[in-house]
């Protein structure tokens, strides 16, 4: 029996060099693409989460327009918030089934009736496999993203909703040029380790063809049936994606935090 891993292998490998650069750069891509399109929507689920948009409450108002207390059915259906009940089911069925159901669900179901353009992006990669698991990847970091952000809205004080009241500002100001920026200063660090976790778990879109690195580990298997040595190199460029960008994610953190520190 041959040992574990043989270094003689290695130099078979590197005839598809080639396909780990290219799955370098599709992974990036996707981690790039589904983070934008992650924060886009836990923006906007976060925003649901935290309305107060209750149409029926009108069914358990006194005579001065404020809520009553209790009222069984009637005072439910009145305090009844239907943008935050979405949101949350949203959030709660996206962190609650895995990734791949979910990669495969949209794939398989939804992409499946939608008639995708079958050209490539910069000559290798397939849109019509490429775009879908974006899509599929986004609505799951959207998911926690959204509790990121919500976490970050709450977490500033709220004498400075009040403030911006006394002076004029809408809800709409308010949330626009005082809370969400300093609550994105606060987040930051957070969402770009969700940028790392990204990078790795996009390896799973190879189960629909999309050409990322663990792709390109098939093909060097399939070629050559060479098994570890594939594995070890994937491992390698992953390593040198993620350990970099965790240690700068650090240093900003800690130069941000420079300034709260009193």
């Amino acid at each position: 029996m041959g040992s574990f891993i043989q270094l003689s292998n290695f130099p078979k490998i590197a005839p598809y060099a080639q396909l780990f650069w290219e799955g370098l750069l599709v992974t990036v891509l996707l981690s790039l693409f589904t983070v934008a399109i992650g924060f886009c929507i836990a923006l906007v689920l976060a925003l649901m989460r935290l309305s107060s948009f209750m149409p029926f409450k009108f069914l358990n108002q006194d005579a001065n327009g404020n809520m009553k207390e209790g009222g069984g059915a009637i005072g439910f259906i009145s305090r009844f918030n239907p943008l935050s009940f979405i949101a949350t089911a949203y959030v709660e069925v996206l962190r609650s089934t895995p990734v791949l159901v979910q990669i495969f669900i949209i794939y398989y179901g939804v992409f499946s009736v939608v008639d995708l353009p079958t050209f490539s992006l910069f000559g290798f990669i397939k849109f019509n496999r490429f775009f879908p698991g974006v899509v599929a990847l986004g609505m799951n970091s959207g998911a926690y993203l959204c509790e990121i952000i919500r976490a970050g809205i709450q977490s500033i004080d709220g004498g400075q909703t009040e403030a911006a009241r006394s002076l004029g500002l809408s809800q709409v100001q308010n949330m626009r040029y005082i809370i969400l920026p300093q609550a994105l200063k606060n987040i930051l660090p957070a969402i770009a380790n969700e940028f790392v976790v990204i990078i790795k778990e996009s390896a799973i879109t190879y189960t629909i063809g999309v050409q990322d690195l663990m792709s390109a580990v098939n093909a060097v298997r399939g070629a050559t049936f060479i098994i570890v040595e594939p594995l070890l190199v994937a491992t390698a460029i992953y390593f040198c994606l993620c350990f970099p960008t965790s240690k700068a994610i650090a240093y900003f953190e800690r130069r941000m935090s420079h300034g709260d520190k009193r």
